[in-house]
């Protein structure tokens, strides 16, 4: 096990494409760190750098202290699994997970007890003597990983590994990575696009967008308290619903979505950050889950929305509907016919999603009400994207009945 370090690590591509912008990271012994963002956000090419399969522009990589930047791959005792295995195709099973060991000139008999050992514990024992194109793809990507592990490497460095696999086959291999990991607590780094996998499998996680790196912190940290509004968007699915308002009054402070106005108690309690945001546009961002259903005549302000979409999950459906207009200006209001609703590509990007209940009756173009938690906002300058100060964990919280129409503690 071990140490990793990465001192403003950058990386250009011939032509000036910078790909990875000085990136600063740790990663702890035997963590298991997920670097996690959009395609083409620089997260492959910061590992392929830890593996030596890239060269840096600049900065440093540490292994327990020690400087192996401008070392080969092969000195760095780093094992990577990639995305498409990278199998021997003439190879057996066992001569694939064996052929590191026949390298580094490992007796016969040791090199054939581990392969024997990690096969075993990988559910390959019975598969040793097929070959590649005769075993199921979750198969290779566990003959792939056997391969790494009989190296007992001092870093296990994984390249969306399980991308090319079906969602349940997905599931069953997270759970199976997981496992193996809390065994052996070999420090890993781990890459994905999918925030899903990240919450999932991570010790960690760490974002990325554009090559820099966007927050750091444990999977609840990210979802709970997100430095910006990119890490916001992107951990969490349904992704957050945002929108630009301006916070009138003081006492209570309110926001107008959709031509209702809503307010929000205890702001400056809650946010203290939101002083200077006072009279000033601020981006509230709110989690589908932060929505209820509410009845045809709600004690408290609701806002009205005609889902464009209805996705029923089973224990739960979810309400795509558009954006409400913010601030003071005139809600669209619920369309009051049962003809079709036309949406353009633009416009669907940019649909909200509330999460209600499975028996919830609610159908396209049928309006609807829905109560919101403004307790569970979150806001973020306009401008930089940063999120506004909020109370310490641990604050009391105050009574939200007011806001969501939920029963007060």
């Amino acid at each position: 096990m071990s140490v990793v370090r990465l001192e403003h690590l950058t990386k250009v591509f011939p032509g000036g494409t910078t790909a990875v912008d000085d990136f600063t990271l740790t990663v702890a012994d035997g963590e298991f760190l997920v670097l996690v963002g959009p395609s083409g956000c620089g997260k492959s090419t910061v590992l392929r750098m830890i593996a030596g399969l890239e060269d840096a522009s600049g900065g440093d990589i540490l292994v327990d202290g020690e400087p192996v930047t401008d070392w080969a791959p092969k000195e760095r005792d780093i094992a990577m699994v990639f995305q498409n295995y990278a199998l021997y195709p003439h190879m057996t099973v066992r001569q694939n997970m064996g052929f590191a060991l026949k390298l580094r000139h490992v007796p016969k008999a040791e090199a054939d007890r581990q392969v024997q050992e990690i096969a075993q514990l990988l559910g390959l024992a019975e598969l040793l003597d097929r070959k590649p194109a005769a075993l199921s793809g979750g198969q290779r990507q566990r003959v792939a990983m056997g391969r790494a592990m009989v190296r007992q490497p001092r870093v296990f460095l994984m390249d969306e590994p399980l991308s090319n696999l079906d969602a349940k086959l997905r599931v069953s291999m997270r759970a199976e990575l997981s496992r193996l990991h809390q065994r052996y607590r070999v420090t890993t780094v781990y890459v994905t696009h999918d925030q899903v996998e990240a919450m999932t499998l991570g010790d960690r996680i760490a974002v990325i967008d554009r090559g820099r790196l966007q927050q750091v912190g444990t999977p609840e940290e990210l979802y709970r308290t997100p430095a910006n509004r990119f890490v916001a968007g992107f951990m969490g699915s349904p992704s957050m619903n945002f929108a630009t308002v301006t916070l009138r009054g003081r006492d209570p402070v309110t926001v107008t979505l959709g031509g209702v106005t809503f307010p929000l108690p205890d702001a400056l309690a809650r946010w203290p950050g939101l002083l200077p945001y006072l009279g000033r546009p601020v981006v509230i961002g709110l989690r589908p889950a932060a929505f209820a259903l509410a009845g045809p005549a709600p004690a408290t302000p609701a806002l009205p929305v005609v889902p464009l979409g209805v996705e029923a999950l089973g224990d739960e459906k979810h309400l795509l509907f558009g954006a409400p207009r913010a601030d003071d200006t005139e809600a669209t209001g619920p369309a009051g016919d049962d003809g079709p609703i036309a949406v353009d590509e633009a416009a669907a990007s940019q649909l909200w999603t509330a999460k209600v209940a499975a028996h919830a009756d609610v159908s396209i173009g049928r309006p609807a009400l829905l109560s919101f938690d403004l307790g569970e906002a979150h806001f973020f300058d306009p401008r930089t994207g940063e999120a506004v100060a909020a109370a310490p964990a641990g604050a009391p919280e105050p009574v939200l009945a007011a806001v969501s129409g939920r029963p007060g503690p």
